[in-house]
């Protein structure tokens, strides 16, 4: 009898026919056939149930328990998932370990980065440096592109084997696509788009805060019953851990992925898109961005003078790109990039939470409408109140004249 603690997929070999039905019927591959009967691998079967619908003998049986038979106390640390870019590692990670940092002294545990990468022992200090005591290295030259299943069956296999109570990931393209597949293999929670994340004196539980109802509200969230309790996290909206210059060194622990982590049935090569002038919104220190009381696009024209006598970079709201006005990689905002400037000018934005959850990071806010209710002024550290239209043309000429201090 199947432990009915257990969320799985169990394969009734009395009943198994060997019609091989299920296997094309299993999008993950987690399907085989052993010894005339089929077999499933736990730990990529993701228990859609999609072979279930399939077998006419009634084989595979599918067990969902809504709590795990977890003791918390058999999990301890905290996990950051070192992503890498470009064989360089994405400044979130920076500001996961920051986070991850704050919270392992909260539980008096070990903070671990995760690096799943090509790369040697040697390119690891930026981790120690900035907050890791320990780094686990599973470093391959398959690992040097992402791809889905080997990099969550590896990330499921380092949790299975150490049992972190919390794993964070940047809610980056590779995270959104990483995190949610590894924790449904584990049969845990995700939290995804995290602003907030805190640890609960009392319970010791993971609090995790993130906007809900289109950013209407910031809902508390708790994974109480599973572990680990897992969170990807917006980028900029944590403070990037400082550099400790006596941490060059840890503990390196190495894991060699063998050909079965490795197998995957994606195979790839990488096109990198170069966006328009190297357009980096996250590493940009001052940003122009423009909303719907430009009118139109020509008006973006003005905003790009603007931030070139400020040496920054032109962005929008939602509004603008919806309309047409602006490429949608220039947004900011809940649907769009997160941002931490430390000058932020929105020219014509009303100020609705959606994009002020996307740029409230930021150290100088300066806001210029029309509308003296606007609720970007809430947000505003300086507020013009006035016609754009003659507002940033004024502003230009003065930098460009030099009448500013």
């Amino acid at each position: 009898m199947p432990d009915r603690n257990t969320s799985g997929l169990i394969i009734h070999e009395e009943r198994c026919a060997g019609c091989e039905l299920c296997l094309p019927a299993c999008p993950f591959g987690a399907l085989s056939m052993r010894g005339g009967t089929a077999s499933v691998d736990q730990s990529v079967c993701t228990l859609c149930g999609a072979c279930v619908k399939q077998c006419p003998a009634g084989a595979i049986e599918l067990i969902r328990t809504s709590r795990m038979a977890v003791n918390p106390g058999d999990w301890s640390g905290v996990w950051v998932y070192a992503e890498t870019v470009d064989d360089a590692f994405h400044p979130v990670v920076f500001e996961l370990l920051g986070a991850g940092a704050r919270l392992a002294r909260s539980r008096g545990a070990v903070l671990t980065a995760v690096v799943l990468a090509d790369m040697d022992e040697s390119r690891l200090s930026p981790l120690f440096l900035h907050g890791a005591d320990r780094v686990i290295l599973a470093g391959h030259p398959e690992l040097s592109l992402y791809r889905d299943e080997p990099f969550a069956r590896i990330l499921v296999r380092l949790v299975r084997t150490y049992r972190p109570e919390i794993v964070l990931a940047g809610a980056t393209t590779v995270g959104r696509a990483l995190i949610p597949r590894a924790a449904t293999m584990l049969g845990t929670g995700l939290t995804a788009d995290c602003t907030g994340l805190e640890i609960d004196p009392e319970t010791g539980n993971l609090l995790q805060t993130r906007p809900a109802f289109g950013g209407n509200i910031m809902a508390r969230i708790v994974c109480a019953g599973h572990r680990p309790q897992m969170a990807t996290v917006r980028p900029r909206v944590m403070e990037a851990a400082p550099i400790d210059p006596g941490r060059a060194g840890g503990e390196i622990v190495r894991f060699e992925p063998g050909r079965e982590d490795l197998a995957s049935r994606l195979v790839i090569d990488s096109v990198l898109r170069r966006q328009e002038g190297g357009l980096n919104l996250n590493a940009s220190d001052v940003i122009i961005a423009g909303g719907r009381g430009l009118g139109g696009p020509d008006s973006f024209r003005m905003l790009a003078d603007l931030a070139e006598v400020l040496g920054g970079t032109v962005a929008a709201s939602r509004a603008a790109v919806d309309a047409g006005w602006i490429s949608a990689d220039r947004q900011i905002g809940q649907t769009g990039k997160t941002v931490a400037p430390k000058l932020y000018v929105a020219v014509g934005i009303s100020g609705a939470v959606q994009h002020v959850v996307g740029m409230s990071s930021a150290e100088t806010v300066i806001a210029i409408d029309k509308n003296p209710s606007a609720p970007i002024f809430g947000t505003a550290d300086i507020g013009l109140v006035g016609d754009l239209f003659e507002i940033v043309p004024g502003l230009i000429r003065r930098y460009r004249e030099g009448t500013f201090a």
